[in-house]
């Protein structure tokens, strides 16, 4: 696995100690190293060691050999912390990394020190009839030997590989991990998000006992559009 350090020249210290929080950034569905760096660069100068992975099958990492899931993600995850000898870590996620940083922080919560999620996905969608149709028309289609309706554009150019690891990404919920989820949770929306509507956001903070939401400005990309916002509530909530 690809992927990227960026640390400053001072480190935090505690009753005269140095410290070193370590914070992975776990970037969305066709990004890489690039989408959280500048983040990660402003990070470091407060004493942060961040480490930025390119997931399996972007960026500069290979396509995975076969369909991945979320849970093949986060192994690759734990790996690489494993690889740099990091017992804990502080894990940030947008979007599908949301999904990942979720999943680990259910399934490994020893090694999740604090959990960021940015606009992620992992809830369960409301399906509405138009969504509904296009499945019948789809599985119709398919019934009588034909090849079924296309999906998007970004689902159209991925390989066969990717477009396995996509479909088992998108229908993995994690609605039922939410209870179980220990660490202390920051989640930041987007007020005009349409790719993981608000109603998720809500789900989120109700499921996760000790999460707190903040909203910013913006759609999908908030830590973006709101950035000076976003910047200064996350790095309080990394000192607290």
């Amino acid at each position: 696995m690809n992927y990227k350090i960026i640390e400053g020249s001072k480190f935090q210290t505690v009753n005269g100690n140095e410290t070193r929080d370590y914070v992975v950034f776990l970037h969305g569905w066709g990004g890489s190293v690039s989408a959280f760096l500048f983040v990660a660069k402003r990070l470091a100068t407060l004493g942060y060691r961040c480490i930025l992975p390119d997931l399996a099958g972007f960026g500069d990492t290979p396509e995975p050999t076969f369909p991945y899931t979320v849970k093949a993600y986060a192994n690759d995850v734990r790996r690489l912390l494993y690889d740099l000898d990091i017992k804990s870590a502080i894990l940030v996620g947008h979007s599908f990394g949301g999904r990942i940083a979720l999943e680990l922080a259910y399934a490994s919560p020893d090694l999740v020190k604090k959990l960021v999620l940015i606009d992620s996905a992992g809830c369960k969608p409301r399906r509405g009839l138009k969504y509904r149709f296009r499945v019948l028309a789809h599985k119709f289609l398919r019934r009588i030997g034909k090849k079924g309706l296309k999906g998007s554009k970004d689902y159209q150019v991925l390989s066969p590989i990717m477009r396995e690891t996509f479909k088992s990404v998108v229908n993995y919920f994690q609605d039922g991990q939410l209870e179980y989820i220990s660490c202390t949770t920051a989640i930041f929306w987007g007020k005009r998000d349409k790719e993981t509507p608000k109603y998720m956001a809500k789900r989120l903070v109700k499921g996760i006992l000790d999460a707190k939401l903040f909203w910013l400005e913006g759609g999908h990309f908030a830590y973006m559009d709101d950035f000076f916002r976003f910047f200064s509530i996350f790095s309080a909530f990394l000192k607290v």
